[in-house]
């Protein structure tokens, strides 16, 4: 990858910290993109012990997931410390009237989680992995963390996502200002590459519209999304090349409102059983070395 192009961890973190508090306000994209995903366990028959939220954010989908396994016991992991506290407060009443308990709730990074291998059914992920530096090095943990026969529900941004954003800043400066997504078809590369089983993946693109590319720019700094790679700007941009941006945006302007592209990437696969010979022993595949 692109030096210019890596996240930098500690300037993630200290983003969505500061984040917390506003993230649930403008998370609309993100709230619709969860409700989207847990329609489509409806298709799946499981019924996990433990379930893994890889990047919970504030625990938008923690309740419809307690709702849907309720003897489940549910870890909440964020990046951002104060991302996973506010996951925890959001246990529903019903759960605690029950004496079930709340979420676990970690404060840790997605590239390296601290979780015991083969502990979890269902690792759940929302529009996280468009924040790691190596999604095939992420998918290889939630392959460990996963219990044999378990699921992997996730999804991520595209390339096209924000692609009028990144046009209006095409050429104005050598830095970088817009992430760079990756096609659903490497991602499913990377599933089968990491062991996973009967990937399946699909996108949809949503379009969001704005009166103004402040409103678009305000929106994504109060869920943390901001510019967060290496190749960003050391300062703040100068006014002649934010508004040289806002220019070249209006272009994109239809019916009175300015357009924001989402490619959303919906993605699901199996850590498999292991095989068995006929003497109930486990098979393990042994590979011969090419020599050059």
């Amino acid at each position: 990858m692109d030096e210019s192009f890596r996240i930098d961890r500690r300037a993630l973190r200290r983003s969505f910290e500061r984040a917390a508090a506003t993230y649930d306000a403008a998370a609309v994209l993100q709230n619709e993109v969860c409700q989207r995903m847990l329609a489509r366990l409806d298709f799946v028959k499981q019924d996990p012990a433990v379930i893994l939220d890889a990047g919970c954010g504030t625990g938008n989908a923690l309740a419809a997931l307690a709702r849907r396994y309720p003897a489940a016991r549910i870890i909440a992991l964020d990046i951002a410390l104060h991302m996973a506290e506010r996951a925890r407060a959001r246990t529903p009443r019903w759960r605690r009237l029950l004496g079930r308990a709340a979420p676990t709730a970690l404060c840790a990074d997605v590239e390296h989680l601290p979780v015991a291998a083969a502990s979890c059914a269902l690792v759940w992920s929302n529009l996280v992995l468009q924040w790691v530096n190596d999604p095939a090095s992420s998918f290889g943990e939630m392959y460990r963390v996963l219990s044999p026969g378990g699921l992997l529900m996730f999804s991520t941004f595209g390339p096209d996502t924000l692609k009028e954003l990144r046009s209006a800043y095409d050429g104005t400066d050598r830095h970088v200002h817009v992430n760079r997504f990756i096609d659903m078809h490497d991602l499913g590369d990377m599933l089968l590459h990491c062991g996973f089983a009967d990937p399946v993946m699909d996108m949809e693109q949503v379009t969001l519209t704005y009166s103004a590319v402040r409103d678009l720019m305000r929106d994504l700094k109060a869920i943390g999304a901001h510019n967060l790679m290496r190749g960003r700007p050391a300062g703040l941009s100068g006014r002649r090349g934010l508004a040289t941006v806002v220019q070249r945006y209006e272009a994109f302007r239809r019916e009175g409102k300015l357009p924001a592209t989402f490619e959303i990437v919906y993605g699901h696969a199996w850590k498999p059983q292991p095989r068995q010979g006929p003497s109930g022993r486990p098979v393990i595949d042994i590979r011969a070395e090419k020599r050059s």
